[in-house]
């Protein structure tokens, strides 16, 4: 613990690149878990959640490598508002689906709209092969009262808060070269 502190103070781009590849690889894991081994088949905006992070950990890991060998402060500052604007819509997708499974808003027509046209076989056809069988205003596991739609709220939140952490210390960093050079 030591360590990770006395490097968040001598390198604190470097330090948020490592939290976040780490912490969103390890939630990556954990959804792959609850997929194929709890067995959890996602919904269709649980699958969407997952995007944000397919692009911040890769983004993560090259600017935990950029930020240990000297990479451009303007490059780190932009990877870490990608990644925390990234992060932030996640959180809102994250809230959103939770919402709905909590039943304060309704969700999208193809993961939690009922069958209602049963006008004719084609029209029942057409709607059921449109209709996810894996519905999103359903929470499929809880813990301490959260879904997972619930933690990834939790997660993405803090995830954009250190990038944004990333962002302003390799700001702060650029600043303090230019003032030095000048």
């Amino acid at each position: 613990m030591n360590d990770l502190t006395a490097l968040a103070r001598q390198n604190p781009p470097l330090a948020a690149a490592i939290v976040i590849a780490l912490f969103g690889l390890a939630t990556i894991g954990g959804f792959f878990f609850f997929q194929y081994v709890v067995g959890l088949t996602p919904c269709p905006l649980c699958l969407e959640q997952r995007n944000a992070y397919y692009v911040s950990v890769p983004l993560a890991a090259l600017l935990w490598l950029g930020a240990g060998h000297g990479a451009s402060r303007k490059v780190l500052v932009a990877g870490f508002l990608v990644i925390g604007a990234v992060m932030l819509w996640n959180t809102g997708l994250s809230a959103y689906h939770a919402g709905i499974e909590w039943k304060f808003w309704p969700g999208p027509q193809d993961c939690s709209g009922a069958i209602s046209n049963f006008s004719s076989t084609e029209a029942l056809m057409k709607q059921l092969s449109n209709t996810s069988l894996v519905r999103c205003d359903e929470a499929a596991w809880r813990f301490l009262g959260l879904s997972l739609a619930g933690w990834d709220v939790l997660v993405s939140l803090a995830l954009a808060l250190v990038a944004f952490w990333g962002a302003r210390a390799a700001c702060a960093q650029l600043k303090n070269e230019r003032s030095q050079a000048g």
